[in-house]
C-alpha cells in the first residue's frame, strides 16, 4: 500500500476515484453480463470494494460499498431498472451481499489500520533501540576521550614544573590522540547526518587517485605499527569523483583495518580502472569476518562482538553511504591472506593528463 500511498489523497479525490472504479467494473461486468450472468458480477464487484478498502478511508470505503450493492440490484438482479425484486432467492442474495460488502469492506479497513498501527509501533520500537545503541556508543566514546584531555590538561597545569620534558611530551602525545579520536567521533556523527538527511550531494571534479590514496596514508597513518602497502598505479587516468567523499571512504577504510588487526598486520590498497568505474580495494590479512557479520558490516552501529572496545560501528556505514552517494557500490568478501577485503566501484569519467590539457 506505501507504493501508491492513496491516503494522502484528499477525501473529495479518494470519493471520485472509489466512485469511478465501481462504475468502471461495474459497465465491464454489464457489458458481459449475458455471459457472467448475475451472481458472477456480485463476485466481481465485492472484489472491486476490498480493493477500495485497502487503499481509502472508511468513508469513501462504505461509499463504494453502498454503491456496488445499489448498482448490483437495479442493473443486474431481475426484472432489471428497477429496485423490485420478485424472486425471494434473489432478496436474500441481495441483503447477504449488502451485508458482506459492509463488514468486508469495513473489516478490511480494520484491518489496515491494525498493520499501520503495529508497523508504527516497530518502528518506534527501533528508533529507541536505535536512540540507545547511539546513547551507550557515544557515552563511552566521546567521555573517554574528553576524560583523557581533561586529565591531561589539568596535570599540566597543576604540576608542571614536576614534570620533566618526557613526561610533558608524553601527556601532550595523549591530548593530541584523544583529541584526533574525538574529532573523528563527531565528524562520523556529522557524516551520519548528512546521509540521514539526504541533503549529501557529491561535488565531482578531476582526481589523481594515486595522489589521494597517497594523501590519505601519509596525513593519517604515517606512524602506524601496520604495514600499509600500496603500490601506485602509473596507467591510472584521472577520475571525476567526490574527492573529499571519497578520502573519507579511504580514511575509515584503512583505520578499520588498523583498529581491528594484529600489531604489524599488512594492509594492501590498490586502485584500478575497469570499464570507466573506478576500483579501489582494501585488503588485510587479519582474521576477518564470518558469514554473519559480513551480512551485517555495513549496518549503523554494528560493532563485532569479539573486537576490542573503541569505535561507534558508524564507520562502515558511512563508507557505504559516502559510495552509493557517487552512484557506486562496496563489497566485503574474504581476502587471499584470510582477512578482510573490501571492493568499492564508483562509475567515473575518466581522462588523462595529456588530454586534459589539450581540452
Amino acid at each position: 500500500m506505501k507504493l501508491f500511498n492513496t491516503r494522502k489523497y484528499s477525501h473529495a479525490v479518494q470519493y471520485c476515484i472509489s466512485i469511478a472504479l465501481v462504475i468502471f467494473v461495474a459497465s465491464v461486468c454489464y457489458s458481459a453480463s449475458n455471459v457472467i450472468g448475475y451472481r458472477v458480477v456480485a463476485l466481481v464487484l465485492l472484489m472491486t470494494a476490498s480493493i477500495i478498502a485497502m487503499l481509502f478511508d472508511m468513508l469513501p470505503v462504505l461509499t463504494a460499498a453502498v454503491l456496488s450493492a445499489v448498482i448490483w440490484n437495479f442493473f443486474f438482479i431481475p426484472p432489471l431498472y428497477t429496485f423490485h425484486i420478485d424472486n425471494a432467492e434473489d432478496i436474500l442474495m441481495f441483503l447477504l451481499y449488502f451485508v458482506i460488502a459492509l463488514v468486508n469492506a469495513v473489516l478490511t479497513f480494520k484491518i489496515r489500520e491494525a498493520e499501520n498501527k503495529a508497523r508504527d509501533k516497530e518502528e518506534k520500537e527501533n528508533t529507541i533501540k536505535l536512540y540507545n545503541t547511539l546513547l551507550n556508543s557515544l557515552s563511552h566514546e566521546l567521555r573517554t576521550p574528553i576524560s583523557t584531555i581533561v586529565g591531561a590538561v589539568d596535570t599540566l597545569k597543576e604540576e608542571r614544573e614536576k614534570l620533566s620534558d618526557q613526561n610533558q611530551t608524553a601527556l601532550l602525545s595523549e591530548i593530541d590522540k584523544a583529541s584526533t579520536r574525538l574529532n573523528r567521533q563527531v565528524e562520523n556523527l556529522l557524516n551520519m547526518s548528512r546521509l540521514e538527511s539526504g541533503m549529501l550531494k557529491p561535488k565531482v571534479d578531476w582526481c589523481d587517485m594515486n595522489e589521494l590514496i597517497n594523501s590519505v596514508i601519509g596525513k593519517n597513518f604515517s606512524d602506524s605499527i601496520h604495514r600499509i602497502v600500496f603500490h601506485e598505479n602509473e596507467k591510472l587516468p584521472l577520475f571525476k569523483v567526490d574527492a573529499g567523499l571519497l578520502e573519507q571512504v579511504l580514511h575509515n577504510l584503512i583505520h578499520n583495518a588498523v583498529q581491528y588487526t594484529p600489531e604489524n598486520a599488512l594492509v594492501q590498497i590498490t586502485a584500478a580502472n575497469e570499464a570507466d568505474n573506478c576500483i579501489i580495494t582494501v585488503a588485510d590479512n587479519g582474521k576477518g569476518f564470518t558469514e554473519t557479520e559480513m551480512q551485517k558490516a555495513f549496518e549503523k552501529f554494528y560493532r563485532v562482538p569479539t573486537t576490542k572496545a573503541g569505535g561507534s560501528g558508524l564507520g562502515l556505514s558511512i563508507v557505504k553511504g559516502f559510495v552509493e552517494a557517487q552512484n557506486g557500490h562496496v563489497t566485503l568478501e574474504k581476502s587471499e591472506t584470510g582477512g578482510a577485503k573490501f571492493t568499492i566501484q564508483i562509475p567515473a569519467e575518466t581522462s588523462f593528463i595529456n588530454n586534459l590539457k589539450n581540452e
